[in-house]
């Protein structure tokens, strides 16, 4: 545990040199005319916050770009030979998951409680159309950017109540763990011809 603080203590670190960095040559390029005005100086909170948004539009856009007629797809339907996708999550699944997830990591910073029907890692049963799946994940990320914006340098090695995990290693585990089932999405995506939102070029 002390090895991961350590860890994510300078990955945040390094973003915020990183982002320093940016607002120095800002700050000089400021003083020439009609320069653009500096941006405010980083903070964790507003690191982890970037982090929480990206990951945020590649999820959401991925779930839009689903038709909904293929929101019960799972790979398990291809019957791909030599392949093992029997029981796998749907891509209703796959998200309702990620949103289910970010409410069960990033509740404990700000001590909101959990969505009505929340009971496990696949989302409340009664979300069955494309709307309310969609609406419940984008509530989660909603929660991911109040969770980001109550770190300081102060609190996030701290525990919050009813967790034995940091503030700031749940904040950033609830953007890895989006990320790991993106990747996922993807696949489901592409096993339906459709070319995921962040890879399609500008043109399409």
């Amino acid at each position: 545990m002390k090895k991961t603080r350590k860890f994510l203590l300078l990955a945040v670190l390094s973003f915020t040199v990183a982002a320093l960095g940016q607002s120095t040559k800002s700050d000089a390029a400021a003083s020439a005319p009609q320069a653009q005005q500096p941006q405010p100086a980083p903070t964790v909170a507003s690191t982890v916050d970037r982090e929480v948004s990206t990951i945020e539009k590649l999820v959401v856009d991925a779930a839009e770009a689903m038709p909904e007629d293929k929101y019960n797809f799972s790979p398990e339907s291809l019957n791909i030979s030599g392949s093992d996708y029997k029981g796998v999550r749907t891509f209703a699944v796959q998200v309702k998951h990620v949103a289910a997830s970010n409410y069960f990591i990033w509740s404990p910073i700000t001590g909101e409680k959990l969505p009505e029907g929340l009971k496990d890692g696949n989302g409340p049963e009664n979300l069955k159309t494309k709307a309310e799946i969609i609406r419940f994940l984008k509530d989660s990320f909603a929660l991911g950017h109040k969770a980001a914006a109550t770190l300081t340098t102060e609190n996030m090695l701290q525990a919050p109540e009813h967790s034995k995990s940091s503030r700031l290693h749940l904040a950033t585990f609830g953007v890895a763990h989006a990320y790991d089932h993106y990747g996922q999405m993807v696949e489901y995506l592409r096993m339906n011809g459709i070319v995921p939102p962040a890879s399609r070029s500008k043109s399409d």
